[in-house]
């Protein structure tokens, strides 16, 4: 679900890549493709694991912060979930593996408070709420499919995601940090991301919560992050874009997404074995603007 989003292609490229057959759910059937509401009615193609990345984009600027986008935000998530949980449970042969990617909103931001996978949240704002309704859509009790939830921090790629949404204004050497800058920046690069993701599926033992954050994104603020990209283009970062500017343009709650953050760890995610392609953010960000 949601293969054809953002973090969908660059996952199926690199399943592919590994010599893995990937078919997406999406609106309409094609080549490799089903629809939503075929899955519904005919069930679960035979399939050794289902991953769902689906969610309509929260920081679509273009879309105001009302109660019809917040139906749509939630419905993207949790309904394209409980479908999907449906299908498995009701499926003759179920799928050995179930991952779903959800999101850091889950832990309540703070300037110093650090977070692994056993932390406490999930239930102290619409996104931390957002992400236990989403993540308890996932569960299958007595199901022989392995469920692994990936927690994702902000995804930085090219081609979309934060950085496509940033890269003008840094060029054009208007760049800065949001708000005060200090806020806590939990990052990781699209190909960690759809790494972390391969590996859950490529590891038979492997369940229950992973952190998709990089290992240094503890460490980075929202103003390091500014600098960063500012430095990976060669332009200054001097222009700090007021809070009150961020609210105006995403409304209060999702101006939080930006201007509050959190520091998590990804604990389980190294003990589980995977290496991170890119831990360090001047690496990650040189890769994308390169």
């Amino acid at each position: 679900g949601g293969g054809t989003g953002f973090v969908g292609r660059a996952l199926t490229q690199l399943l592919r890549s590994r010599g893995h057959e990937v078919t997406h759910v999406s609106r309409q059937e094609g080549k490799d493709r089903i629809s939503w509401e075929e899955l519904s009615h005919s069930g679960l193609p035979l399939c050794d694991a289902v991953v769902n990345l689906a969610g309509e984009n929260v920081l679509n600027p273009f879309r105001r912060w009302g109660d019809a986008f917040c139906r749509e935000v939630i419905s993207s998530r949790v309904e394209t979930t409980r479908t999907l949980a449906k299908a498995i449970a009701d499926a003759e042969q179920p799928p050995r593996a179930w991952v779903l990617v959800t999101g850091v909103g889950y832990y309540r931001p703070s300037p110093t408070a650090h977070y692994t996978e056993d932390s406490p949240g999930g239930d102290f704002d619409f996104f931390s709420r957002l992400v236990s309704s989403w993540e308890a859509a996932a569960l299958i009790p007595g199901s022989p499919a392995r469920g692994v939830v990936v927690r994702s921090g902000v995804v930085l790629g090219r081609g979309g995601g934060a950085v496509s949404q940033m890269l003008w204004p840094f060029r054009l050497g208007l760049g800065g940090p949001l708000g005060s800058g200090l806020q806590p920046f939990p990052w990781i690069h699209i190909r960690d991301l759809a790494g972390i993701v391969c590996h859950a599926l490529e590891s038979e033992c492997l369940q229950g919560v992973l952190n998709g954050v990089s290992p240094s994104s503890p460490v980075t603020s929202n103003g390091t992050f500014a600098q960063e990209l500012a430095a990976a283009l060669g332009r200054p970062a001097l222009l700090p874009v007021p809070a009150w500017a961020v609210q105006a343009v995403f409304g209060a709650e999702r101006a939080v997404m930006l201007l509050e953050g959190q520091r998590v760890v990804p604990k389980h995610t190294l003990e589980s074995g995977y290496h991170f392609i890119f831990p360090d953010l001047s690496g990650a960000l040189k890769d994308i603007v390169a």
